[in-house]
């Protein structure tokens, strides 16, 4: 069979599987739902890793394109919708799909027993989530990048607030939902100049008619306006403020998908977008985009490790390690180098792993105990010794320890960052370090009652209401298996990111070829195939060997003193104006969302030439 013909089925698929879920729902039994359920999710992962295995293995043709309907271009022209299944897009497809998998599998019997309507509703919208970022990292269109964008969002607002009785699901919702539909809006706006300049909504094709003109400020606001949405998505600072306050409040499953894979597809949004929209010559010159990449990305870094290690509430804690990252991403990607992309998703897969593992820990303390606070939690966990394990590995991978994922993605990201700015392995290092470190001081205190007790004032101000229920309806008395098996196969997953040579060499070929603008304007528009560089497959070296042990042992010197000698109340004063920019106020975040677009257009201005 045609592989191409599998890219529809990749979106389609999750999709049938929501509509029978729905349509069964008062019919089915909960746990024939839950297998239903999972047996759609696996389907798509089967469809999606066949996608990845054939672009990654190009031979004479091109890479796996489907127009849709048979709506191929005439004379240059098109108005079909396109899918591509290049490898860097089929790989964070197949990503998103084993990791629902695996959160369909961790919410076994997970929430509390629901009425016979609502039976399937939860995995019919995860389903429905699926099929929206699967289809924005395989849509070779513009407008339906957006409208799979879209869809991701809505879904993702109802699954924050799926607990609907409750208000502060309600209010995290919001949040998400506003700050969202805005940067939805902003990326529209962008969409209609991009389509007023060329005609064209493809990304190949308005590349093309771009690169026949010269760059000017349409383009340019173009490039901000898209940018913007993106980066609202990727949880960039200053476009931040929604993903802590969801997260906060978000069902357990909802936050690994969030903080695994949603959060990067931003990320991957805005490289796609300039390598095939805005690279060539009559787009935004490199230096231009390196810069306000390069601003963005050190100040999302620093302030998300800043903002990490203040939190006692876990679930704050782990997004604010999110924001960090999408930082460190976001600089992987301003070097504008197939190091820099390949490193990045090799950190991206590595990071989908831990992240996810440590939300599934933390769900495992909420059925519990019915609290994420570090603080109320301290020494209660020591009777879970298997969940204090998994948490204290996800923090060693966090930390980028080796051979982990996580730790061969920084290490090959940092090394391409650090040939464009000296200083930014260094900052890689710190980030990793107090991110980790933040896990670690938790772990230490929760599970092992390391130290002294924290006292409120220490630190940090209180972070949780204590209103905290269990999303089980009741709190857990024996940990069922699935909640510690996911996060043991997750972690395992990561590491084996790190250990296995072909996972490495695959992803650094997918990266050469993210960067070939003109292989991926001929694999779509020409069917030709696009050139499969010659390059040495990324390994472990020694300076990424020692930079990661060294972001390790600073995490574990920095979670060691942290329990041993508490922040005094004057420390945590200093940096309590950065953390009431959090407010949670819906308008002071919707300022700031028109501040951060300021930022980004002052910053690529000398893009007009």
């Amino acid at each position: 069979m045609d592989t191409a013909r599998l890219l529809p089925l990749v979106v389609a698929a999750p999709l049938i599987g929501a509509a029978v879920l729905v349509a069964t729902g008062r019919r089915l039994p909960r746990l024939a739902s839950d297998v239903l359920a999972c047996a759609f999710a696996t389907a798509t992962a089967v469809l999606a890793l066949l996608v990845l295995f054939r672009a990654g293995h190009l031979g004479p043709e091109a890479y796996p394109v489907e127009w849709v309907g048979g709506w191929r271009p005439v004379g240059g022209r098109g108005v079909g919708i396109v899918l591509v299944g290049d490898p860097l897009g089929a790989g964070l497809a197949a990503l998103t799909s084993l990791l629902v998998v695996a959160v369909l599998v961790y919410s076994w019997r997970y929430f509390e027993e629901p009425p016979r309507r609502h039976t399937g509703s939860f995995p019919a919208l995860i389903l429905v989530f699926q099929a929206g970022m699967c289809g924005f990292a395989l849509t070779g269109d513009l407008f339906n990048a957006f409208v799979f964008f879209e869809l991701m969002g809505v879904v993702a607002y109802a699954l924050t607030g799926f607990r609907v009785e409750e208000p502060k699901p309600l209010q995290g919702a919001l949040a998400f939902g506003v700050v969202n539909s805005l940067g939805a809006y902003v990326t529209l706006l962008g969409i209609t100049l991009l389509y007023a300049r060329t005609g064209e909504l493809g990304f190949a094709q308005i590349g093309r008619k771009l690169d026949a003109g010269e760059p000017d400020g349409l383009v340019l606001a173009a490039f901000v306006l898209v940018t913007t949405g993106l980066l609202v998505k990727a949880a960039a600072v200053p476009f931040h403020f929604w993903l802590p306050d969801a997260h906060a409040v978000a069902p357990t499953p909802v936050c690994m998908l969030l903080s695994g894979v949603m959060v990067e597809l931003g990320v991957y949004g805005v490289a796609r977008v300039y390598w095939t929209v805005f690279a060539g010559p009559g787009g935004l010159a490199h230096p231009d985009f390196t810069r306000a990449l390069l601003v963005l990305g050190v100040l999302t870094a620093l302030l998300g490790a800043v903002m990490c290690w203040q939190q006692r509430h876990l679930k704050r804690l782990l997004a604010f390690s999110t924001v960090s990252h999408t930082g460190l991403f976001l600089i992987g990607v301003a070097v504008l180098t197939p190091e820099g992309i390949s490193g990045t998703a090799l950190y991206v897969l590595g990071h989908a792993g831990v992240k996810a593992a440590l939300f599934a820990c933390a769900g495992v303390l909420l059925d519990r105990y019915a609290s994420v606070d570090e603080h109320e939690l301290f020494g209660r966990a020591r009777e879970l010794p298997e969940v204090g394990a998994l948490f204290a590995v996800g923090g060693l991978g966090l930390s980028g320890l080796p051979p982990f994922g996580s730790g061969l993605g920084k290490a090959i990201a940092e090394e391409a960052a650090g040939h464009t700015v000296g200083w930014l392995p260094a900052l890689y290092v710190l980030v990793s370090a107090v991110t980790g470190g933040a896990v670690l001081r938790a772990g230490l205190r929760i599970f092992a009652g390391a130290g002294r007790r924290p006292r409120d004032g220490q630190e940090s101000g209180p972070e949780t209401t204590g209103e905290e229920e269990p999303e089980t309806g009741r709190r857990l008395g024996r940990i069922p298996v699935p909640l510690l098996a996911v996060p043991a196969a997750l972690l395992a997953g990561s590491l084996a990111v790190g250990v296995i040579p072909a996972v490495a060499s695959a992803v650094d070929r997918a990266g050469a070829l993210f960067t070939d603008t003109g292989g991926y304007r001929r694999s779509v528009l020409d069917g030709r195939a696009a050139a499969v560089p010659a390059s040495v497959p990324p390994h472990w070296q020694a300076t990424g060997i020692l930079l990661g042990l060294l972001s390790t042992a600073l995490a574990i010197t920095l979670a060691t003193l942290a329990v041993r000698r508490p922040v005094r109340t004057g420390t945590a004063a200093l940096l309590a104006p950065v953390r009431r920019l959090q407010s949670g106020h819906i308008g002071d975040y919707v300022a700031w969302l028109v501040a951060g677009t300021a930022l980004l257009t002052v910053l690529t201005v000398p893009g007009v030439r």
